[in-house]
């Protein structure tokens, strides 16, 4: 089975969805993506959130990781972690 970053929503938080960032193998449903090298899956029901997104990874003097530009999110709770659509 290939293995890949998979990128996904999932109920949680404060605002309703939350971002779920692994590594995994592929399945059959999954929207497939490749970026330099790297494969990334979606699955069908976190595709229709995420249309239109993009990730990046920031380092700054606050800290380092990756970041989700989501044009669907209609607003998201005050730490940041979780938001709706």
């Amino acid at each position: 089975a290939t293995t890949g970053l998979r990128l996904g929503v999932q109920g949680g938080g404060c605002s309703g969805l939350t971002y779920v960032m692994e590594f995994d193998a592929k399945r059959d449903t999954d929207r497939v993506f490749s970026l330099d090298g790297v494969q990334v899956f979606v699955d069908p029901k976190s595709i229709l959130y995420m249309s239109g997104s993009m990730l990046d990874y920031n380092e700054g003097l606050m800290g380092s990781g990756f970041s989700i530009k989501n044009p669907n999110v209609k607003g998201s709770c005050g730490c940041g972690h979780s938001f709706t659509t």
